[in-house]
């Protein structure tokens, strides 16, 4: 009997910083480039819709487990705002609902209107989201025509910049906490200015710690899969690149194996507080998973990892 796909698959381990093209779901984009690297598991971060494009973390093998940490990144995106039209969906793939005129605001004004929006505040999530209400997707309610009550969620806007004001057409850069929807943002800005709007474009340019250089575009990544050398695993970064704004925590080797064995350890130094990057006495390439500071200086496991896949001299 020949073989199946499923027997072909490798244990592959890292994440790869896709830049997702527009008029894919971030599910369709991971598939692809699971597909690319014959990888037997793999795990998406930070959902974008299919509209939009940038940073979607796609993680492989054990850097899966570091997903539920870059899902509570903060997040910076480019957003071109369409002023004067509302639609239903808030973004530029909605049927338009609404219009209103445009106020003659120069730059220094828009400024000041987005500048309003600094610090944390409470945001109503839109309908067209991925929220569940009573197990069922806002979106697959909103489909249908109905409204449901949401309830108003925290947010924190760290970084606000008008880039354009032309016309109904407003871009700017936004560093945001994890649950902040763009979309509901430019139709409160608008708002704010007295006007309607919709996203027209939205393009991620980081999450967490990672930028905008490290980013592969999908064409790139095809590419990559038909070059020789494993050229696209090669572009793989480590799973602990995702969790460099830990600090780390360097242990024995009998700690190490405690540690492995989901045994809480007491290291000679330990992290203050807090979760923290894991090592054993390999240094960078022996890391271990993710620990919490426990009481006297204790590191406790949260999540370990089997360790990076050593490559056979034939392979």
């Amino acid at each position: 009997m020949g073989r199946t796909r499923r027997d072909r698959l490798k244990a592959v381990d890292g994440v790869l910083l896709l830049n997702k093209p527009s008029g894919l779901s971030s599910n369709q984009a991971l598939q692809r480039v699971k597909r690319l690297l014959n990888a037997r598991k793999a795990g998406h971060t930070g959902s974008l819709d299919p509209a939009a494009t940038g940073m979607l973390p796609l993680c492989f093998g054990e850097a899966t487990k570091v997903c539920s940490f870059l899902l509570d990144a903060d997040k910076t995106y480019r957003v071109t705002a369409r002023l004067g039209t509302q639609t239903d969906t808030g973004d530029a793939d909605g049927k338009p609902i609404a219009e209103a005129e445009v106020p003659a605001l120069d730059e220094t004004a828009w400024r000041d209107v987005l500048e309003g929006f600094l610090g944390e505040s409470e945001q109503l999530p839109p309908m067209y989201s991925a929220l569940k209400k009573d197990g069922k997707r806002l979106y697959e309610l909103a489909r249908k025509g109905e409204t449901v009550e949401r309830k108003r969620r925290r947010i924190r806007i760290d970084a606000i910049d008008l880039l354009e004001a032309a016309g109904t057409r407003l871009v700017f850069r936004v560093s945001c906490s994890k649950g902040t929807y763009v979309r509901s943002l430019v139709e409160d800005i608008a708002a704010c200015a007295g006007t309607l709007a919709h996203t027209e474009r939205l393009h991620r340019e980081r999450v967490g710690r990672f930028d905008a250089g490290r980013m592969i575009d999908l064409t790139d990544a095809e590419a990559l899969a038909e070059a020789p050398d494993e050229a696209l695993e090669a572009r793989l970064l480590p799973p602990d690149a995702a969790l460099t704004g830990m600090p780390a925590v360097t242990l024995t080797a009998g700690e190490a194996e405690a540690f492995r064995h989901g045994q809480t350890v007491v290291p000679a130094t330990a992290a203050a507080s807090g979760l923290a990057r894991v090592y054993g006495p390999g240094g960078a390439e022996d890391f271990l998973g993710v620990g919490e500071a426990a009481a006297g200086g204790a590191i406790a496991p949260r999540r370990v990892f089997a360790g990076r896949p050593k490559k056979s001299p034939n392979s």
